[in-house]
């Protein structure tokens, strides 16, 4: 399935129903008085987070959606159904924003959460609400209301625990397979990931965590160089993030330049995007020349956790698996200790 992070949707609430005219017409009730109906309500479109998508390629194809109106009113008091709600499933991490406005109606971040973002028009009251003493036959009775037309834009942003970032080709899609069960497409050229990968690891004796390999970035990414912005946001939600070298392309002149780049774009697109905990994993540890590079990688990285790995033969994931979890365990203590 293709990944599709952001569309346009337009949804359309039920209209009200029309409230009824009519009068009693019994035998030996020669004045028989109104009893016009009210009008059914529209339809309301609601969205839902669920859990079954990660992607809003559902709405490529179909971008209208419109619920039922409500059913006009009757004689003998009888009111028109309720038109049915249209619920419309979405991703959970979907932030909804009105496209005229660009107001934020609402985030889903967890599974279940629902919103009414268009109710439906109110149905019209029969002519029986309006016998009086003056008029008792009135011959009118209320339209029912029109419903809401919205134009939505939806953007999804993964809700994952940690955020694999780094240069193209520095062996993300391969290191989330190892850590976890997923399975993303792996080549030996930039730009294979196309799309963010999730997966879930199992550390031994420990609650699983949510990992997310985020496409590569490059110089300019916050202007749109490359695959520009449209990952950066997938970042925003992760609790921790993994800074991912190549210890191949490490320059002896400039050991840090791979991880001030990616530095540099988090900074760019979104300042606080640096307060997040980091832990950097040198990979490739396995190539010729790479421990040297790392080593001299190290020699310059003040205040950084930094470990050495080869993705490819797993030496040092274990040790990087267990850095995660103590990061998550402190980032809920934390929490915690600010909630109370």
């Amino acid at each position: 399935m293709k990944f599709v992070d952001e569309v346009i949707i337009t949804v359309q609430s039920g209209c009200g129903g029309k409230g009824s005219v009519s009068f009693r017409r019994e035998r030996f009730i020669p004045k028989g008085g109104p009893d016009g109906g009210d009008g059914g309500r529209g339809g309301n479109v609601v969205l839902k987070a669920g859990s079954r998508n990660q992607t809003l390629s559902r709405f490529q194809h179909k971008k209208h959606f419109k619920a039922p109106d409500g059913q006009n009113g009757r004689g003998k008091l009888q009111a028109g159904k309720d038109g049915k709600d249209l619920i419309i499933e979405i991703p959970t991490g979907t932030a909804v924003r009105n496209l005229e406005t660009a107001m934020l109606i609402k985030d889903f971040i967890s599974p279940g959460e629902t919103f009414i973002v268009a109710k439906g028009g109110r149905g019209g009251l029969g002519n029986k609400h309006f016998a009086s003493s003056t008029n008792r036959a009135p011959r009118f009775a209320q339209s029912g209301e029109p419903g809401q037309h919205v134009v939505l834009h939806l953007e999804l942003k993964l809700l994952a625990d940690a955020g694999i970032i780094g240069l193209p080709n520095a062996g993300k899609s391969t290191l989330l397979s190892i850590l976890s069960s997923a399975t993303p497409k792996i080549g030996n050229y930039p730009f294979t990931t196309l799309s963010p990968n999730l997966g879930v690891v199992q550390p031994p004796d420990k609650a699983s965590f949510i990992i997310a390999d985020i496409p590569g970035l490059i110089e300019g990414a916050h202007k749109g160089v490359g695959l520009g912005i449209r990952f950066l946001r997938h970042i925003e939600r992760t609790r921790l993030l993994v800074h991912l070298i190549d210890a191949s392309t490490i320059d002896l002149q400039d050991p840090l330049r791979d991880y001030h780049i990616l530095r540099k774009e988090l900074s760019a697109y979104r300042q606080e995007l640096l307060e997040k905990p980091v832990v950097v994993a040198v990979n490739k540890l396995d190539l010729p020349g790479a421990e040297k590079a790392a080593e001299t990688f190290l020699s310059h990285a003040e205040n950084m956790d930094v470990l050495f790995i080869s993705a490819r033969t797993g030496e040092g994931v274990d040790r990087l698996r267990s850095k995660i979890v103590e990061l998550l365990d402190r980032w809920h203590a934390e929490r915690q200790k600010n909630i109370f």
